[in-house]
């Protein structure tokens, strides 16, 4: 099969297109024909080495996938061949940038109906982490009024979804670019970043900040004061710790997004009912992925990217 991979660490231009090996379902695996391989920012980490998932080289990155069940492996009875399925899959694992992947079968879900299969690779780990942070981890509820930093990308737009089907008050950064996709999603106040300080520009605390931005330290830590006694500040910035305030009871938590096959159906559900709408990612041929790993690398990345196999 063609497949992308990458037998040493490095830039880019470590991908290489090439012949692999079809793989093998094994006991609970389903071999999957894949549509599309979503872009993540972590792929290019663990490419680089600077992310600490082992992974076997040569590897094949993509860890977001939609495709179709082609071949079952034993015990993986919840599924049929032909279905068709979307999927968070273990990074460590060989991932989906091929003709071909081999999933665990509780990683996987059905497709949204209504929408092209190759798109649904782009929902699972960023809707994944647009849940886990505001109910999972911030515990936001109906009422409540939730600021999401960042909110002009693709985690912060379901985010904003979300949150504003659950029933909060949704107050959202974004740059003027992004300003009308973050107000359609559902947010109530959208606080252009780029010429607002914050903190000035809200009438209130909040009960929930949610960061997706990639912040200065100290910039992050004044931003405690705008959350209630009690509140949370959650953030998917791995790499520094979310302020917190003891004194207070403010909550400070870094989501590690997981693989949960139940909250993504749940998302699919709401894409189907018409409550959530699919991000329309940008196609890309297998070739072509270098050039998004460049284009992340250098910042320049706008929106979802899904590698189309064929």
């Amino acid at each position: 099969m063609k497949a992308v991979r990458f037998h040493e660490h490095g830039g880019p231009e470590m991908l290489r297109v090439e012949d692999a090996a079809r793989p093998e379902p094994g006991t609970g695996e389903v071999l999957i024909r894949v549509a599309g391989a979503a872009f993540n920012p972590a792929d290019g980490g663990i490419r680089a080495g600077t992310l600490p998932f082992p992974v076997a080289l040569p590897h094949i990155p993509g860890y977001d996938v939609a495709g179709t069940v082609e071949a079952l492996g034993a015990e993986a009875t919840a599924l049929a061949v032909g279905d068709a399925v979307v999927g968070f899959l273990p990074m460590t694992a060989d991932g989906a940038a091929a003709e071909y992947v081999v999933a665990p079968a509780e990683a996987l879900t059905a497709a949204p109906r209504d929408v092209p299969l190759a798109d649904a690779a782009g929902l699972p780990s960023v809707g994944l982490t647009a849940f886990q942070a505001l109910f999972d981890e911030g515990g936001l509820q109906s009422g409540q009024r939730v600021l999401i930093v960042g909110a002009g990308g693709s985690v912060g737009g379901y985010a904003v979804q979300l949150a504003a089907r659950a029933g909060a008050h949704v107050i959202a950064t974004a740059s003027p670019r992004s300003r009308a996709s973050v107000e359609a999603a559902g947010a109530d106040e959208v606080v252009d970043h780029t010429t607002t300080d914050l903190r000035s520009a809200l009438d209130g605390q909040v009960d929930l900040l949610l960061n997706l931005a990639p912040l200065e330290p100290e910039e992050f830590a004044a931003l405690l004061p705008i959350v209630r006694d009690g509140g949370a500040v959650v953030s998917t910035t791995a790499w520094m710790p979310a302020p917190a305030d003891e004194s207070r009871g403010v909550r400070g938590i870094v989501v590690f997004v997981r693989s949960d096959a139940t909250r993504l159906a749940e998302l699919v559900a709401g894409i189907d009912a018409g409550e959530l709408q699919l991000e329309t990612p940008r196609h890309v041929t297998l070739e072509e992925l270098a050039d998004v790993h460049r284009e992340a690398a250098a910042g320049a990345l706008r929106g979802k990217v899904v590698a189309l196999p064929a």
